[in-house]
């Protein structure tokens, strides 16, 4: 038996490490970014359409119902957003980055419970636990406009996907001010805003998914 000194080739079948001994992310594909972008598209659209209709406060109970399920499908959008902006490191790869990353799916996950009782348990609305839920519907999107200014900041992604998300999810510090000052004008600005923010953030990473880093395997 012979003892061979040549040192061992590096393994190729483990991801490097990045900065700070974390993995190195692997490229996502552009058609999960594509999803994304159409998902966000749709959620606001839906929504949009349904807050311009019917206004904050619906008439009646089935056009409150259509704005509720159709906020629950702008917020399916922005998990799907944020869970982009987490596999191509949008914010940074570093933990603190990702952390509050995972901390807005679970912001959203709360409000998308408040938007469920809104929908189908709306004879609760002046329990505790229910104006509890309620709180993290402004909060996720509180939670979105720091995640846009981040991703300004980072330049992780490019072009129109680095700067629009900051525009997109200026959605709360717009219209939380709106709903405060002048109740009437909510519906016109809540729902203009989606258009010309989330719509159009969904339309540039559903055409142009490479601005996020993203790559045909």
């Amino acid at each position: 038996m012979s003892l061979s000194t040549t040192p061992a080739p590096a393994r190729t079948d483990t991801a490097a490490t990045a900065r700070g001994g974390a993995p190195a992310s692997v490229p996502v594909a552009t058609r999960t970014v594509r999803r994304a972008g159409i998902a966000v598209a749709t959620g606001s659209l839906a929504w949009a359409a349904a807050t311009l209709a019917f206004g904050i406060d619906s008439a009646t109970a089935w056009q409150d119902l259509v704005y509720e399920l159709t906020a629950l499908l702008f917020q399916l959008g922005l998990v799907a957003l944020v869970a982009v902006q987490l596999r191509t490191g949008a914010t940074g790869t570093g933990r603190l980055a990702r952390f509050f990353l995972h901390l807005e799916h679970a912001l959203l996950g709360l409000a998308m419970l408040s938007t469920l009782s809104s929908a189908f348990l709306p004879q609760y609305a002046e329990e505790g636990w229910y104006l509890a839920l309620d709180v993290f519907w402004p909060l996720s999107m509180v939670g979105m406009f720091f995640i846009g200014i981040r991703i300004a900041i980072a330049g992780r992604w490019t072009g129109a996907a680095r700067w629009w998300p900051m525009v997109a999810e200026s959605w709360a510090p717009v219209n939380i001010p709106v709903a405060q000052i002048a109740p009437e004008l909510m519906a016109y600005t809540a729902g203009g805003h989606l258009l010309v923010g989330y719509v159009a953030l969904g339309v540039v990473l559903a055409t142009r998914p490479e601005l996020t880093g993203a790559r045909d395997h």
